[in-house]
């Protein structure tokens, strides 16, 4: 009896001694796939590298050679492959000329949209103004051969388009200042940008300057020409109704009789 328990413990433990020989070997195997995985990877790799052009793989050269630590277990079975980061330059002159880019992309932004806005006011301006100037030449070829009710009727017209002409002129008035203050902040941040380092966007700046001050002029221009055919018209109507009133005048005197003509 004492024999027979002595070898059931004898089967046991070679039993036992097994099963640890096993899990060991699955666990060994297991590292070995996928250390085995990973070279395969760095093979892959190398050969992708190599089949690249010969300036590619130059380029590539650098990041080779960088400390790329490939580190493997094979009794843990751990494959790490642990990549070095470059650290930013957070130097107090590299976050000013940082700041001083920012600054530069919000003023060419508020340069842009105050440009727009004081090109299409200047443009709705000179509309305006062509269009009381047409109203003023119809009033003046038609003096004098309009009655009372047909005078009045257009009178309201150039009166109400008048009247548009101001509000044009006010918001164009309006638009100019807010340019103005972008023109003022533009160059201020140009010579922030300049003196921090950021030459590439201070002239960026100075160049969306020129072309903004370019267009407005341009516009501008237009919008001066309109007035002075407005002041035109205003002297040559004027002109034109003291001739009219004349006309009247001596028209009425000779149709006086003579005897109110003749001294006594």
């Amino acid at each position: 009896m004492q024999a027979f328990k002595n070898c059931s413990l004898c089967v046991r433990g070679s039993l036992l001694m097994c099963r640890t020989d096993f899990l060991l070997v699955r666990r060994n195997m297991a590292a070995l796939r996928l250390s085995a995985a990973c070279v395969q990877l760095l093979k892959d790799r190398a050969n992708a590298l190599c089949s690249r052009p010969v300036h590619q793989r130059l380029l590539r050269l650098p990041e080779m050679v960088r400390p790329k630590a490939v580190a493997f277990s094979v009794g843990s079975g751990l494959c790490a492959v642990p990549f070095t980061k470059q650290v930013e330059n957070l130097s107090h002159e590299s976050l000013i000329r940082r700041a001083s880019c920012l600054v530069t992309d919000s003023a060419n932004t508020y340069l842009s949209q105050t440009t727009l806005a004081l090109v299409d006011a200047l443009t709705q301006y000179a509309k305006a103004l062509h269009t009381l100037i047409a109203l003023q030449k119809r009033y003046i070829s038609s003096i004098g051969k309009l009655t009372t009710a047909e005078e009045d009727s257009i009178w309201q017209v150039i009166i109400g388009q008048r009247v548009e002409v101001g509000d044009r002129l006010e918001e164009y008035k309006h638009f100019e200042s807010n340019w103005m203050n972008a023109i003022n902040i533009c160059e201020l941040s140009a010579e922030a940008a300049y003196n921090s380092g950021a030459e590439h966007a201070g002239t960026t700046t100075k160049t969306n300057l020129q072309v903004a001050q370019s267009k407005v002029d341009e516009v501008r221009q237009i919008s001066k020409e309109a007035e002075k055919k407005l002041a035109e018209t205003k002297a040559e109507e004027i002109q034109r109704m003291a001739e009219y009133a004349s006309s009247i005048k001596i028209q009425d005197l000779e149709d006086l009789p003579e005897a109110y003509l003749r001294e006594d």
